[in-house]
This record gives C-alpha cells, structure tokens and sequence, in this order.
C-alpha cells in the first residue's frame, strides 16, 4: 500500500512540475512576444519621427492637394498652349500660301 501512495504522490509531483514549467515557458512566449511588438513599434515610430521633426508630413498633406489643383492647372496650360500652337501655324499657313 505504501508503494501505491509513493507513486501516487511521484504523479502529482510531476503533474506539478510540469503544470509550474508549462506555466513558465508560456509565460516566457508571452514575454518574447510583447517585446517583439514593442520593437516593431519603436521601428515604426523611428521611421515617423523625422517626418514629424522636419514637418514633412503636414506640408505632404498640403502638397498632396495643392498637388491636385496644379495638375488641373497644369493640363489647362498645356491646353491653351496647344491650341496656341494651332493658331500660329494657321497663320504660318496662310502666309505661306499668300506668297
């Protein structure tokens, strides 16, 4: 009977133990893990700050839509260009064809 009890005792060790190194190695993973997100937060935000130092960032915004409008402005120009064009050649033309 005393054999029986000893290894009875012997499992609930080792369910023990094992239950305390379980514990431990998720704790460890869980540990790994958060410091692996923390770094990728500190890369992240290394590559933000300068933008923010330097104010790249707000006059990017700015940019971005005084970009759209100098586009628009951009193709009116070449537009009236163009047919600038036309009429000059219209003229070269017509003066080419009055000699």
């Amino acid at each position: 009977m005393s054999q029986y009890r000893d290894s009875n005792s012997g499992s609930l060790a080792s369910l023990i133990s094992g239950a305390v190194l379980g514990a431990a190695g998720l704790a460890w993973w869980l540990l790994s893990e958060a410091e692996k997100r923390q770094e990728t937060r500190k890369q992240k935000a290394m590559l933000y700050a300068p933008r923010i130092q330097d104010g790249s960032e707000a006059t990017e915004l700015a940019s971005d839509s005084l970009g759209n409008q100098s586009n628009e402005h951009l193709e009116q120009r070449v537009e009236q260009l163009n047919s600038a064009i036309a009429d000059v050649r219209k003229q070269l033309e017509d003066l080419g064809s009055s000699n």
